[in-house]
């Protein structure tokens, strides 16, 4: 314990030689890289849609209508 009215130090880590900013960059690259969507086909038409998503072709979704298509309107 030390002795009275001196306060213990404690000691922070500091780097041995600066970072530059290429070898900074190249450490962080692997986080902000963003993976592709997976793409699949809707069943009903065959047309390439976001899994989970609504076709915009025949506006289906899990065998569900939800509304008519423009191109099905003219």
């Amino acid at each position: 314990m030390p002795p009275e009215g001196i306060k213990e130090v404690s000691q922070m880590a500091v780097p041995k030689s600066k970072v530059s900013k290429q070898r900074r960059n190249k450490r962080r690259s692997s986080v902000w890289k963003l993976e592709t969507p997976g793409v699949t086909t809707c069943p009903k038409c065959g047309a390439f849609r976001l899994p989970h998503r609504m076709c915009s072709s025949c506006m289906s979704y899990n065998g569900r209508e939800f509304g008519k298509a423009e191109a099905e309107a003219k």
